[in-house]
């Protein structure tokens, strides 16, 4: 089983940039206003379409969870020397899990996350964490 997202763009080259380095792959079909990416890790397929003006959602993000530590440096590593990077949480606890993980930011707008669960923890979230503020103080994962 694969999920399959279809994103629109207004910049097909800038997205399929930012893709193939969050990824770590190039696209099956990088064609005339279109581009899909088929990755085994993560499971997926991934299109890109070129529209002309795009209005992604801020009031969500996408994530790829890794088996481990290594794996978020590795794409810490990958996005950075991309310059994509947006910010690193390291064993942090947001969402009721201890996590390690790098943000990024596609041309659109649209936050996606490379992370790792180190343990489920028993709170939300940590007092000095970066993540999820309930207070709407702006904080990587759960606010714009």
């Amino acid at each position: 089983m694969k999920m399959h997202l279809n994103l629109a763009t207004a910049d097909l080259e800038k997205s399929v940039a930012f893709y193939s380095s969050l990824l770590d792959a190039k696209p099956a079909k990088n064609l005339t206003g279109y581009a899909l990416f088929i990755t085994d890790e993560p499971s997926l397929e991934l299109a890109l379409d070129l529209r002309e003006a795009v209005q992604p959602t801020t009031d969500t993000h996408y994530g790829i969870f890794v088996e481990t530590t290594g794996d978020v440096e590795r794409a810490i590593a990958r996005l950075s020397a991309a310059g994509l990077t947006s910010s690193v949480e390291r064993e942090e606890t947001c969402c009721y899990a201890n996590q390690t993980k790098v943000w990024a930011i596609d041309p659109e707008g649209r936050r996606w996350e490379v992370y790792t669960v180190h343990e489920d923890a028993e709170g939300r979230d940590d007092d000095d964490t970066t993540c999820c503020a309930l207070d709407g103080a702006t904080r990587s994962c759960c606010a714009a």
